[in-house]
This record gives structure tokens, C-alpha cells and sequence, in this order.
């Protein structure tokens, strides 16, 4: 309920602001009219169309992971690792507070994700190349860090983040398109060809700009979730020799829409886009609460 609450807040809370700012410099009359377009209209329709899809896509965000890694979800252990599995999760979603997670297993190099649009009923998957590379204490902390994911509510802190830049991205994709109308094709009411043209251009390079923001608040995610994994263990150094152990592998890929999600992340050349931050980084963060 809390989540819900906080989703309405922020989202009225955006449009609130850009509201009265919109007013006090007389935007809003100015933009009506020479275009005939409402800012208060373009608001409204921007953060519908903004938070629709994040919103659409945490709540069917188990189910896609599910399809999209193969991920088969273990109903009733078939050996004793997948026993020691369901019942580590257990342990630690009990630590946490938080409902028993579905616990699942798919095919691929080390990784491990958690998804799911409420933290009582999430969903809670390593990879068999993880299970492979590691130790027990090793797969715990990394099990232990994505059960942080979920009772910090990261999901839907992320499904928000990314709601409130979406909003932006179409309104002022709009407004840049409507003053090009008629400042360069000269469109009577802004809303042309180039109006169309120019929104859809500014969507692609407001939304690449947008994805720096949201990926700076997933890296900071990262810190929290290992923080909470050394808390759940009572010691940091299982997270810690569990980072030292990817560093060492190859991270498995996971889809593009899940490597928020992950235990790690190939931050490549571009770090501003990078979902996590490095391993080093964050072993140092966490020897530091020592």
C-alpha cells in the first residue's frame, strides 16, 4: 500500500510542479495560444503515457523473465541442491520480511536476477553457470542480495524513476516539436509534418538522455542490495568474496530488460549507461563497513 501511495504522490507531484511552473511564466496560455495545445492537457496525456508502460511492464515482469532466460521455477525440489536452494531463499526472505519469493533456475553464465511487481509474491532466479562457479556461502550472498532487491521495493522504485522520466521525455519531446513546426516549417498551429518528424527524433535522444538518469539510480540500487545481503548474513565478506568471484568469470547477459535486475553487469565503455556499478567499487563500499 505503501508503493501504491508513493507512485500517486510522485506522479501528482510531477505533474504539480511543472503545472505551476508552466503557469507562473505564462507558458501554458502562451504554448494555447499560438498552437492550440493545452499544457495542461500535454501533462496529463505525458504522464499517462509515461507511467502506463513502466507500470505494464513491472507487472508482467515475473512472467517475462520467465520467458525471456528460460527460467524454470522449482515447485518441489528434485535433488538436494535445489532443496538447499528454496530453503536458503526461505531463510532469508524470512530475515527480510518479506513473503517466500518463487525460486527459479535457468541456463546461462553466472548471473542471478529478482523481479515482480510486489515483494511479497517476487521471483528469485540465479543462473546454473552461478551455481557452478561459486561455493555455498558464495550463491547465499548473492541470493541474499537479490532478496535485498525486493524488500528494498527496488522494482517499483525503478518502475517509478523510470514512470517520472518518461513523462518528460513526451512532454518536452512535444513542446520541442511544436515550436520547430513553426519556427523552421512553418506550420500555422505547430502540429505539421516536422511536427511529427521532430517529436519522434527528440523521443529517441530525450530517451537516451533519460536512460543516464535511471541507470545512475539503479548502480545506487547495487550499493543498497549489497549492503542488505551483509546485514541478512551478519558479515560482509560472503558479498565480498562473491563480487571477487564474478570478477573473475564472465558475467552471463541477461536481456536488456532485466540487467537492472542482475548480480552484474558488463558496464563496457559506456559507464553513464551502466546499470551496475563496478566490482570494485563496490567491494570497497562494503569493506568499508567493517
Amino acid at each position: 500500500m505503501k508503493r501504491i501511495v508513493l507512485f500517486l504522490v510522485t506522479n501528482l507531484a510531477v505533474m504539480l510542479v511543472l503545472s505551476v511552473v508552466l503557469k507562473l511564466f505564462g507558458l501554458d496560455r502562451a504554448m494555447y495560444s499560438q498552437t492550440g495545445i493545452s499544457y495542461g492537457s500535454l501533462l496529463a496525456f505525458s504522464a499517462v503515457v509515461g507511467f502506463t508502460g513502466a507500470i505494464i511492464s513491472l507487472l508482467m515482469s515475473k512472467q517475462a523473465a520467465k520467458w525471456s532466460t528460460g527460467a524454470q521455477v522449482i515447485v518441489q525440489p528434485s535433488n538436494e541442491a535445489e532443496a538447499w536452494l528454496v530453503e536458503t531463499v526461505r531463510r532469508l526472505a524470512t530475515r527480510a520480511g518479506i513473503g517466500m519469493p518463487e525460486v527459479a533456475i535457468y541456463e546461462g553464465a553466472a548471473n542471478a536476477f529478482a523481479t515482480g511487481a510486489f515483494r511479497n509474491s517476487a521471483l528469485v532466479a540465479v543462473s546454473t553457470g552461478l551455481l557452478q562457479s561459486m561455493n555455498k556461502e558464495e550463491v547465499e550472498a548473492v541470493l541474499a542480495h537479490e532478496v535485498a532487491h525486493v524488500a528494498n521495493g527496488d522494482m517499483v522504485t525503478l518502475t517509478l524513476i523510470q514512470g517520472v522520466v518518461n513523462t518528460f521525455v513526451v512532454f518536452f519531446a512535444r513542446i520541442v516539436g511544436s515550436i520547430i513546426d513553426k519556427a523552421v516549417f512553418r506550420s500555422e498551429r505547430g502540429t505539421g509534418p516536422g511536427y511529427f518528424i521532430t517529436v519522434m527524433v527528440c523521443e529517441i535522444v530525450f530517451g537516451v538522455l533519460a536512460s543516464i538518469i535511471v541507470a545512475y539510480f539503479s548502480r545506487q540500487r547495487e550499493f543498497r542490495a549489497d549492503s542488505g545481503a551483509a546485514d541478512y548474513l551478519g558479515n560482509p565478506q560472503p558479498m565480498i568474496n562473491a563480487l571477487k568471484r564474478l570478477g573473475g568469470v564472465e558475467p552471463g547477459e541477461l536481456p536488456k530488460a532485466m540487467n537492472g535486475f542482475g548480480i552484474a553487469d558488463k558496464a563496457g565503455f559506456m559507464a553513464l549507461f551502466s546499470t551496475h556499478p563496478p566490482l570494485e567499487v563496490r567491494i570497497a563500499a562494503l569493506q568499508g563497513r567493517r
